[in-house]
């Protein structure tokens, strides 16, 4: 008897068990609960967008007159199919896969306001707010996201980090000047080691205004000065207004090339002592930017003996005393 109302109590047991896992087992939403986050928000109803990552990096996005810019740097032009495409993939994002609906497993996931891989925030032209965390990534192609004010972690495909950048560079085109070699007749670089005119000789020759007789010109050195000179790519746009630490004043470096329509000028202004940088701007651009050392390092420190081929006869003793 005893025996059989244990084999009872336990038959109870297992019943409930299962019946408690039924209940409360989290189960993925349906697919009718699986909406667009954002319902239907459209890529141009949005226009302001701030994205920042981990570590602290900011970036900020505004669309000005149909154009998203940088208001940091000026507005500074973005490229707008790159926006436009982050933001289309943004309000694809759906609430269709469930991962937890616990807060104790935002810090874990790294959707949380002091834990996250990126935060995601926009405005509205109705002044309508949100903000979105994209966490871990359990799996290729997939990342965990929760929108703020909501306990709900969710799993997509639609969006990856990496999409959303927060650095300005990822945002903007990085060629800040692009002029073709062949379209310049005269160019003069002026640094630190002096002044040096350059005049073109037919299709590919070029010479320099004071070569002596027993000179010879370095043609590759002169055309890799002209190259770095005619196409600069910035490391991130400054802003329209010169600033005392640009270093415009005294350059570290002019170059102005002549071409048949126009004449166009390049400073080369102050180095950042901590990352190299220097400040460089351009007479075909309102903007100031920063480029990176190697960029412009041939125009800051290219002397006479640089552009000018080592003597036979040096060459002779070089390989003797070898």
């Amino acid at each position: 008897m005893i025996k059989r109302q244990h084999q009872l109590l336990a038959g109870v047991l297992i019943v409930q068990l299962v019946l408690s896992a039924v209940v409360f087992w989290p189960r993925p939403l349906t697919a009718a609960q699986g909406e667009p986050l954002f319902g239907d928000l459209e890529a141009g109803d949005i226009t302001v967008l701030t994205l920042e990552d981990g570590a602290g990096s900011v970036t900020r996005l505004e669309q000005v007159g149909g154009q998203w810019v940088v208001p940091e740097a000026d507005n500074y032009p973005a490229t707008m199919d790159e926006v436009v495409s982050f933001l289309d993939k943004l309000l694809a994002v759906r609430t269709d896969r469930l991962v937890t609906r616990g807060e104790a497993s935002h810090r874990r996931l790294r959707v949380s306001p002091d834990e996250f891989a990126r935060r995601i925030s926009f405005q509205t032209d109705e002044g309508e707010e949100q903000t979105v965390y994209l966490g871990t990534a359990p799996q290729f192609g997939s990342v965990h996201f929760r929108l703020a004010g909501e306990s709900e972690t969710y799993l997509t495909s639609e969006l990856a980090t990496h999409d959303a950048a927060a650095t300005v560079s990822a945002w903007v085109d990085l060629t800040y000047q692009r002029l073709e070699p062949e379209d310049v007749h005269r160019f003069t670089l002026e640094n630190e080691s002096g002044t040096f005119v350059f005049e073109r000789i037919g299709e590919d020759g070029w010479m320099l205004a004071d070569l002596n007789e027993d000179e010879t010109l370095d043609l590759g050195a002169v055309r890799g000065v002209l190259r770095r000179a005619g196409s600069v790519t910035m490391r991130s746009p400054l802003g329209r207004e010169d600033q005392p630490h640009y270093g415009m004043d005294a350059p570290a470096a002019r170059v102005t090339l002549e071409l048949d329509e126009k004449t166009v000028t390049l400073l080369v202004g102050a180095r950042d002592a901590e990352d190299g940088s220097y400040v460089v701007k351009s007479s075909e651009s309102e903007y100031y930017v920063s480029v990176a050392e190697t960029g412009v390092r041939e125009l800051v420190e290219t002397a006479r003996e640089d552009l000018l081929e080592e003597p036979p006869d040096a060459a002779e003793e070089s390989d003797g005393s070898s």
